[in-house]
């Protein structure tokens, strides 16, 4: 096995879907699956003890619901990240799973064709990986109906596209030709405007508002 290759937890309670993924899985060199589970209250153990770079988290199971788990893990400091699976598009399960640091959302009818690419990008680091029905959902959110975007300076929006893009701040730093410190301060003006706490977020209505 690659030392690079990216380390992934399966966290699902339906066996044939774990099958289904895992195998999906396999068929790329550079991931591998280092465990799987259909409990929630088992992901901790096994995050703690295989250290893993990704976390793809079902939001229904027995023990601990997905947005539990999420929140635990946020509580704990853990440094793995979560790409969240799900049957629904809901919107309390979105916006629970932005709040409690999730990299993407994906629903089951469409992961398929994008999750090799979505593991590799949420571990890179990426943000903002979800389902086109999960986006719709987003986008249905009263709050953003006023169209913040608007208030954005013209920096602003290129840090806020290239946060879109999956780009960290050194990345957008060198694209844009200024530190990482003063893209680190354009941030801390976008996430205000636009009232949000998180770069998942941020990209996400960077998309709602037809900016990428």
């Amino acid at each position: 096995m690659d030392n690079q290759a990216i380390r992934v937890i399966l966290a699902d309670d339906h066996p044939v879907v774990r099958t289904g993924i895992r195998t999906l899985l396999q068929q790329a060199e550079d991931i591998v699956v280092v465990a799987e589970t259909g409990n929630g209250s088992e992901v901790f153990k096994l995050v703690e003890q295989l250290a893993p770079d990704v976390l793809l988290l079902d939001m229904e199971m027995p023990g601990l619901s997905g947005v539990e788990v999420a929140m635990r893990l946020k509580e704990k400091g853990a440094v793995v990240r979560v790409l969240a699976l799900s049957a629904y598009d809901d919107e309390e399960y979105i916006r629970n799973l932005l709040l409690h640091g999730a990299s993407g959302y994906l629903t089951k009818e469409e992961a398929i064709e994008i999750i090799i690419d979505a593991v590799r990008g949420v571990a890179r680091g990426e943000q903002g990986w979800f389902s086109r029905r999960a986006i719709a959902q987003l986008s249905a959110l009263s709050r953003h109906e006023a169209n913040p975007a608007k208030e954005l300076s013209n920096r602003e929006l290129d840090v806020l596209r290239l946060v879109a893009a999956g780009k960290t701040n050194l990345e957008i730093g060198h694209t844009l030709g200024i530190s990482e410190k003063t893209v680190e301060k354009h941030m801390g003006a976008v996430f205000n405007k636009l009232q949000v706490s998180s770069r998942v977020e941020a990209a996400v209505l960077a998309v709602q508002q037809g900016l990428v």
